[in-house]
């Protein structure tokens, strides 16, 4: 599927249309995303920040999107594990910038290629337009080859 069309679909999926999470960008090569999450009256917590699990939700889906675009239909990709530091305070809106380094990639490939399973942790910052961090998310992915490619 087109980026740009995947970008356009995402955008529609209620728990980011509902929630003020947008995907801003994904290039071509599904290497690189950018996501927004608008501080709105109908998603900030009792002391008026954004919500914890809102901060969560906007960085939780890409990048085992991203992994699983490259790494195509022979590969199981799954979230296994997920973590969130709260650093600061988020007052406004906050973003998220995504990039997978094609080494990584060859990396995930080259420790599935027996089919064993491989676990790895990515973190995202994630910050005000002012650079100034919120918080930071660890996702850990599940890869394994699946059995008919073994």
């Amino acid at each position: 599927m087109r980026a740009s069309t995947f970008r356009r679909l995402l955008n529609l999926w209620p728990p980011f249309l509902f929630n003020s999470i947008r995907l801003l960008s994904l290039d071509d090569g599904y290497t690189e995303a950018r996501v927004v999450l608008r501080l709105r009256p109908w998603n900030r917590n009792y002391v008026r920040t954004q919500f914890g699990g809102n901060l969560f939700a906007m960085a939780d889906p890409f990048w085992m999107l991203l992994i699983l675009h490259h790494l195509g239909k022979d590969h199981f990709v799954w979230d296994k594990a997920g973590s969130i530091d709260f650093v600061a305070p988020g007052r406004e809106d906050v973003y998220a910038h995504f990039k997978l380094e094609q080494g990584v990639l060859d990396e995930l490939r080259a420790a599935a290629a027996n089919g064993e399973k491989v676990l790895r942790w990515f973190d995202v910052s994630i910050k005000t337009a002012a650079g100034d961090v919120v918080a930071v998310v660890r996702k850990q992915l599940y890869v394994r080859l699946k059995p008919r490619n073994r």
